[in-house]
């Protein structure tokens, strides 16, 4: 009888703040994001790996379009750990697509510079000088990419913040163009899907996006489109991740 009152209790208590964190979310579609330009900005995002992207970046991602962010993507390798890298590459085109980014406005690098590795160290000065040059190129104005703690901790991620991170600090990025990174979280925070809205809310960010129900099953679309890596862990990452639907971000 007591647990049955328990349980009764916990359904009285959480039910109103699901529904609070859904009601929340819906609402944050619309909310304008300070610190960051509108339409005819142009975005580059950063990643290491095809499904990066997806996996990380899809709140961003959709988030900017709201913003009528003009966005390009540069992949630092062809995923090619488990020798896929030919089909990594095109899932990675049909993800950008569902996501809102032209297969023109998509760059894949696959040389032995930047191998698909966690045990690799990628030359930071290399990183930086490809990457300098395709925000010199593009014209870029934002770049956003993973933080210091690359989310997952790979080795790759972090060598896109170290590289981003030098060109900062050196000051050799064009003028007006800024960074955004992405938020590390720990491992209890990143499985609470939209439960950790609260916590998103209360913490210090400079940029917060947060999808709505469509969104979410478009960003799970995306995902789904690479289909090598749909492995049953990646499956449950999907469904649990506070990355598949909420994007916390700073600015360097």
């Amino acid at each position: 009888m007591d647990v049955v009152v328990i349980l009764c209790l916990a359904v009285v208590v959480l039910v109103p703040c699901v529904f609070w964190v859904w009601h929340v979310s819906e609402r944050m579609k619309s909310q304008v994001q300070p610190g960051l330009l509108g339409r005819g900005s142009r975005t580059l995002l950063v990643i290491a790996h095809p499904d990066d992207e997806a996996m990380f970046f899809a709140p961003t991602l959709l988030g900017l379009g709201r913003l009528r962010h003009l966005v390009f993507l540069l992949c630092f390798s062809a995923g090619n750990y488990y020798n896929q890298g030919e089909i990594r590459k095109k899932e990675l085109l049909r993800s950008c697509d569902v996501l809102g980014i032209p297969p023109s406005n998509v760059m894949i690098i696959d040389n032995r510079d930047f191998p698909d590795d966690p045990r690799a160290q990628w030359d930071t000065e290399r990183v930086a000088s490809v990457l300098l040059r395709h925000i010199e190129v593009n014209d870029i104005n934002l770049v956003v990419t993973f933080d210091a703690g690359g989310v997952s901790g790979h080795s790759n991620h972090v060598a896109l913040y170290t590289a981003v991170r030098t060109l900062h600090s050196e000051g050799k990025l064009p003028e007006g163009c800024t960074v955004l990174t992405l938020q590390s979280v720990n491992v209890l925070r990143k499985y609470l899907s939209l439960l950790d809205l609260p916590c998103s809310l209360l913490q210090a960010r400079d940029v917060l996006f947060v999808l709505t129900s469509k969104e979410v099953t478009q960003a799970k679309r995306a995902m789904s489109c690479h289909r090598s890596q749909l492995l049953w862990f990646r499956r449950l990452y999907v469904f649990f991740s506070r990355y598949m639907r909420i994007n916390s971000l700073h600015f360097l």
